[in-house]
């Protein structure tokens, strides 16, 4: 079957991704005190943490509004975070729904994926009343803010679908990926600029732009750059990483997804 037949059949499912997606945000909030307020009160726990240290214990003065310029980095990242966390362990973790039932695989970590991006547009306001409080300004560039995280959706569902794949057949994907992430985030821009990477550095002898192959390999760090030029600097700076990091979210999504529907036949043998 192509990709196309693949495809039509998924929109088919487009009800279940739905039930699913309301599935996982009602057992997100069930029996929480607080409930949808998490959403807001996670991202504000964090952003006080980081700027205490920041401000205080490892003061900066040269970024004005520091928890401003933080949300703009740690909200994305938590939806990136999170929706690569629970999209590695969604075949496995519905094992007993794969043997059961016929339907596309993809749908768990489709929906996962979507999910988390409720959970993120939910949080989003956050961002903008801390901005009006702060005395932010921001501008008509914010208008283009869909189509950053519209590039972020698009790696996001392509990297979730190959690690949901590979966390079939190696189960230590998960336990490992943990360890990558905590890596990942140090080397993607979320409580620093970007611009604070240095231009010319020095590894082994060799002479390299830091800055610049920090963007072409770190597709994170130029998508939380975007968000970072739209939100808070008010205008964009690197238009075209960011829109070969778009080619290269839409060619590890076509990746991925292959990857996936070539193993996905072998899912309920594995698990």
């Amino acid at each position: 079957m192509s990709i196309i037949n693949h495809l039509r059949t998924l929109w088919q499912y487009r009800e279940l991704i739905r039930n699913l997606v309301v599935r996982d945000l009602k057992v997100r909030y069930k029996n929480s005190f607080l409930g949808i307020a998490w959403s807001w009160l996670s991202p504000l726990l964090m952003m006080i943490v980081y700027t205490l240290f920041f401000t205080i214990f490892l003061r900066n003065d040269s970024i004005k509004n520091y928890p401003v310029f933080l949300l703009c980095g740690t909200l994305p990242w938590g939806f990136f975070v999170d929706s690569i966390n629970q999209a590695t362990g969604s075949i496995v973790g519905n094992a007993h729904l794969i043997k059961k039932v016929y339907f596309p695989r993809e749908v768990l970590p489709i929906s996962v994926v979507l999910s988390n991006l409720v959970n993120f547009l939910i949080a989003l306001p956050i961002f903008f009343i801390l901005a009006l409080l702060s005395g932010a300004s921001l501008s008509w560039w914010i208008l283009l803010l869909p189509l950053t995280m519209l590039i972020q959706i698009i790696f996001t569902l392509g990297l979730a679908l190959f690690l949901a794949t590979l966390n079939v057949f190696y189960r230590d994907t998960q336990h490992l990926l943990g360890v990558a992430i905590q890596a990942w985030f140090f080397l993607t821009p979320v409580f620093y600029p970007i611009t604070t990477v240095p231009q010319e550095a020095h590894l082994l002898g060799l002479t390299f732009n830091a800055q610049l192959w920090l963007r072409r390999l770190n597709p994170m760090a130029s998508i939380i750059a975007s968000y970072r030029d739209l939100l808070y600097w008010g205008a964009p700076t690197g238009l075209d990483f960011l829109l070969r990091t778009a080619v290269t979210a839409l060619v590890g999504l076509v990746v991925g997804y292959v990857i996936f529907l070539r193993y996905s036949s072998r899912f309920g043998e594995d698990i």
